[in-house]
């Protein structure tokens, strides 16, 4: 099992910053990967960013140049630089920890909201 804690969501003006945080506990050594992802109202969740274990990254391209996953392996923990906010970045934000292709792990959502 692995328990996700995200943090770092809010409310923020067009062109603002926010950073959220997904810190993993358990069985993290069981994770090949720990990404982002997102969902408007009406809209079907899509994946933002995702991190590999050795520190590939990969970004939709709605995001590309604005925002930044990392991970800190000593605390379990990633993180998601948004920079350049824009009104269409609103979402719940998840973070996901994926064991293999047909086992992942959710966090229960983060809320940002980004105003024009």
């Amino acid at each position: 099992q692995v328990q996700l804690v995200e943090s770092g969501g809010g409310l923020v003006q067009a062109g603002g910053s926010l950073r959220l945080s997904c810190a993993a506990s358990g069985s993290v050594s069981s994770i090949n990967r720990m990404g982002w992802y997102r969902q408007a109202p009406g809209k079907q969740r899509e994946q933002v960013a995702s991190i590999t274990v050795v520190g590939n990254t990969n970004y939709a391209d709605s995001v590309k140049g604005r925002f930044t996953i990392s991970r800190d392996n000593a605390k379990n923990t990633v993180y998601l630089q948004m920079n350049s906010l824009k009104p269409e970045d609103t979402a719940v934000y998840y973070c996901n920890a994926r064991i293999d292709i047909n086992w992942n792990y959710w966090g229960q959502g983060t809320q940002v909201t980004v105003s024009s």
